[in-house]
């Protein structure tokens, strides 16, 4: 089962995010938020596998997010 881990909110953070956490070597989803809107002004949610969440957020906290 996937879990959102963050919400971006533009799609440069959700890329700069996906580069991090791949990195890594966590699998990693982006989806977009909103269906009819531009992508600069939609938001994305990060996605991990649940078992991976703990470890995610520990990252994402590290590099300031």
């Amino acid at each position: 089962m996937w879990k959102v881990v963050y919400m971006a909110q533009t799609k440069a953070t959700a890329n700069h995010i996906n580069d991090l956490l791949t990195g890594e070597g966590f699998l990693i989803k982006i989806k977009p938020v909103y269906r009819n809107v531009p992508d600069e002004e939609n938001y994305y949610e990060i996605l991990v596998p649940q078992t991976e969440v703990q470890e995610v957020h520990t990252i994402l906290m590290e590099n300031g997010y």
